[in-house]
């Protein structure tokens, strides 16, 4: 609990999709009747079990903010990795949070889980006993599999009881899986002799067994009866449609409340089991029966609904977003219908534009300092011109959703009675924040849009720090490039290139230019007598003497050695300019009590830019001067 609200953490994946949007539904509106706020973290693919499959959108879930709420349910089934339900069981009970499995057995958790054995046994017998077949065969999941031995030792069990002798050539092994399935499909058709009904152990096998035998011109079920289990949408959609089980999550909703509630007031673990419903329907020969047509009709109609121009608009938002220039310019960008209700939080650190957050391995040891950049309900406040990004000690951070820079908002968001749906935000596989969508509504069209929305407004930010670093390094290249690199100045090729662009101003044209040549005085002799590094010193304090000393516009160039310059457009003073160069190192030798002195010689030229205008005559002319002035001094000094 924080600020008197009372949070409960739902972990998930795919939240558009029906079962699991009726899911997130029903105990959203169970929790509230208790007084609860539900906060859905989620991903938009499953991890298949793969545990060590690169997946970063799974950072969602090291985002709950355990310090503060009361419990958490894990749809395990629907996420498919252990280590991330052992994680978070882990943690949940380091802070003696009660956990709540659906569709899964964990230890210190309630597990509430499906009879699967009742289920498939009330379709085996319905196949058996009812529609009286006795050449039956079941098309099981992996071999030697716990979940698929179950299901065979329920169907030899029922075949037994109704006097058909049972042997393993009434066994095909499809995994569970279509491409499988068909393999093992095919060897049965081949054999020539098909058997009456085909009892498949899950649904996805039913439909490609389905598939098969009408691609072969049997009729189901005049010529064949087939059934699956699970009680998948898909199974209302085929031709004909498969009598199953239906285990939908909606069956444990509430039992999972139920569990939630008693844990959190005893403390203890209240494991439940829920029986699946048997859906007769037309591929066993029973008439038809649609389970829930109208919201699946609801879910394809709001899936495609506008699909291409929304794709369009979020296209140009990710390329806005993109090349935008400033974090202000790219936070306007991400004002469109299509961010309904988000909430898009990033590290501070993604704004930093001499950080490659991306690939700098650095970055995965330091905390991330969570900021708002957008809020749909307060999109004045992310302006293009009135944005900034807070400083690194401008507050403080935790990495959860509840970080106290963003705290406030995200409870206030939970105010409206609806889940608040948390994504993680990724590019280059690495997490860099996390988007909420504060919905004030059910739409499962808007559950499915959060998944495009997050994928564009990571691959925009991912993109706009991409840029701006490479933008950062061409800078330093060309810093590099065209810079002398002890002083700062210009060099050759930088001078060439600026000097070339200036003079093609049109208001620089046949007006006066003024060449200042400065020559360090006793170079040898600072080297010989106190090193190299004493000789660059001086060197570098007059280039600043005479790049101080100039007008501003002025390009300021070292070509080599100890010889630099200035080139200065329009009206000037050359001798007030000298003046201040000797002023400047007069204060300088003062200060620094070097062993020795720093003095120049300069001479300069003055010109009319126009087309006759040499600047190597020029140049050579200005050297010349500085050079009767140097020789000068030399003879003065003998």
């Amino acid at each position: 609990m924080i600020n008197g609200r009372k949070l409960v953490a739902l972990c998930t994946s795919r939240v558009y999709e029906p079962q699991n949007h009726g899911f997130i539904v029903k105990v959203n509106e169970r929790l509230k009747t208790e007084g609860y706020s539900t906060l859905v973290f989620t991903i938009n693919s499953d991890i298949y079990w793969e545990e060590d499959r690169v997946a970063t959108e799974k950072y969602v879930f090291d985002l709950i903010p355990y310090d503060y709420i009361d419990a958490v349910i894990i749809m395990d089934e629907k996420i498919k990795s252990h280590k991330i339900a052992h994680k978070i069981i882990d943690k949940a009970s380091s802070h003696n949070i009660p956990v709540v499995i659906a569709d899964g057995r964990y230890e210190n958790a309630s597990c509430i889980n499906f009879d699967y054995e009742g289920g498939f046994e009330k379709v085996v017998r319905h196949v058996i006993e009812y529609h009286k077949v006795k050449r039956p065969h079941m098309m099981a999941g992996h071999f030697d599999n716990e979940f698929s031995n179950r299901r065979i030792e329920v169907f030899r069990k029922v075949l037994e009881e109704n006097g058909i002798e049972f042997d393993k050539s009434m066994i095909s092994y499809g995994d569970f899986w279509a491409v499988p399935c068909r393999k093992a499909m095919r060897e049965l058709i081949d054999r020539g002799d098909l058997p009456e009904a085909i009892i498949c152990a899950n649904d996805i096998m039913a439909v490609t067994v389905c598939e098969m035998l009408t691609d072969e011109g049997y009729k189901i079920p005049e010529d064949i009866i087939v059934t699956g289990f699970d009680g998948y949408d898909e199974i209302y959609f085929t031709t004909p449609k498969i009598t199953s089980a239906s285990c939908d999550l909606n069956l444990i909703a509430d039992a999972a409340v139920d569990a939630l509630i008693e844990s959190i007031k005893d403390g203890k673990p209240h494991d439940k089991i829920i029986s699946p419903v048997f859906v007769a329907n037309e591929s066993c020969g029973c008439p038809e029966c649609n389970e829930h047509p109208s919201i699946l009709r609801n879910w394809f109609k709001e899936s495609f609904a506008r699909l291409n121009d929304d794709n369009r608009v979020l296209q140009m938002m990710t390329s806005s977003m993109e090349i935008s220039t400033t974090p202000g310019e790219l936070t306007a960008c991400m004002e469109s219908y299509k961010t309904y209700g988000a909430l898009v939080a990033v590290d501070r650190k993604v704004f930093v534009d001499d950080i490659s957050y991306f690939t700098d391995a650095d970055i995965d040891d330091k905390k991330k300092e969570f900021i708002l950049i957008y809020d749909d309900e307060h999109p004045g406040k992310y302006k293009k011109d009135t944005f900034t990004v807070p400083g690194p000690d401008e507050g403080e951070y935790t990495e959860d959703v509840l970080s106290p820079s963003i705290r406030d908002r995200i409870l206030d968001a939970t105010g409206n009675g609806y889940p608040l749906i948390f994504n993680s935000l990724d590019c280059m596989n690495r997490p860099f924040g996390f988007i909420c969508y504060a919905f004030n509504d059910y739409h499962i069209a808007n559950y499915t849009n959060s998944m495009s929305v997050t994928n564009a407004i990571s691959t925009g930010i991912g993109g706009y720090n991409n840029i701006r670093y490479q933008s950062t390094l061409i800078k330093k290249m060309d810093e590099m490039y065209l810079h002398d690199a002890l002083t700062g100045l210009y060099n050759r090729v930088g001078f060439q290139n600026k000097f070339n662009s200036v003079r093609k101003k049109p208001e620089y044209y046949c007006k006066k230019v003024t060449i200042m040549m400065s020559d360090l005085d006793g170079l040898k002799y600072i080297n010989d007598n106190f090193g190299h590094a004493e000789g660059d010193n001086a060197i570098k304090t007059v280039a600043t003497a005479l790049a101080t000393s100039v007008p501003e516009g002025s390009i300021t160039t070292r070509f080599g050695g100890d010889e630099i310059f200035s080139v200065v457009f329009g009206e000037c003073n050359p001798g007030r300019i000298m003046e201040n160069i000797d002023k400047y190192l007069t204060e300088y030798n003062k200060a620094s009590c070097k062993p020795y002195t720093v003095s120049t010689s300069s001479g300069f030229v003055v010109a009319i830019l126009d087309d006759f205008f040499d600047f190597s005559r020029e140049i050579r002319e200005a050297d010349e001067k500085m050079y009767m002035i140097k020789t000068d001094k030399k003879r003065q000094r003998s």
